[in-house]
């Protein structure tokens, strides 16, 4: 399964058309992929739509890019939008499948950009840190490391509250478990942002 996730700009009182625009688009019946999330950021960059998607195949993938770009009116809100950025990600390997549902009342999604040739000791950090660091980890939705761009990887978490995820974040840097050992030896850059389920979402 290959990801991509599209981030839709535009004005604070327009997030809710551009998202029920979105969902027409992404449920069109020429349509490629999956749905997996949509969500409204809350705290960090506002205005935003953030919308995940899964697909079967990478020409699926990049069948849905071209129609995005090739569209005057992409996502059905080109009247609105003020930008648009869609990248192309692969899941870690070694984690859990994706499971939609109900999986938290607010996510924070986390972007690392990576120092060049760090995806390796990346994921070989994670993949020796992550059983350990339960119960942290039980919150992680699914991590995934970019295949355009800059070096990167992208990690969604579904928690209950704001106060329930810095609870367990503290716990798990207590514990010695987390960080990933090396993991952040390789990161050169991090953002986050903390988003909230828009209505139909997958994961919510």
């Amino acid at each position: 399964m290959l990801y991509e996730l599209a981030a839709l700009s535009c004005p604070l009182l327009s997030v809710a058309s551009v998202s029920a625009a979105a969902r027409a688009w992404t449920d069109d019946p020429e349509a490629k992929g999956t749905l997996v999330g949509c969500w409204r950021t809350e705290i960090g960059a506002l205005g935003r739509l953030l919308i995940l998607r899964g697909f079967e195949a990478p020409e699926d993938m990049t069948a849905e890019r071209r129609r995005a770009l090739m569209s005057a009116n992409p996502f059905n809100a080109g009247d609105v939008l003020t930008g648009l950025e869609m990248d192309s990600y692969a899941p870690f390997p070694f984690l859990p499948p994706l499971r939609t549902g109900e999986r938290g009342a607010v996510y924070e999604l986390r972007t690392y950009r990576l120092k060049p040739g760090g995806l390796p000791a990346t994921l070989a950090a994670w993949e020796a840190a992550y059983p350990a660091a339960k119960p942290y980890t039980d919150h992680l939705v699914v991590n995934l490391y970019a295949l355009d761009g800059p070096p990167r990887i992208t990690h969604i978490w579904g928690f209950a509250s704001v106060e329930e995820r810095a609870r367990l974040r503290g716990e798990a840097y207590a514990s010695g478990h987390w960080p990933p050992k090396g993991g952040p030896d390789q990161i050169a850059e991090a953002h986050s942002a903390v988003a909230l389920p828009e209505p139909g979402s997958p994961l919510r």
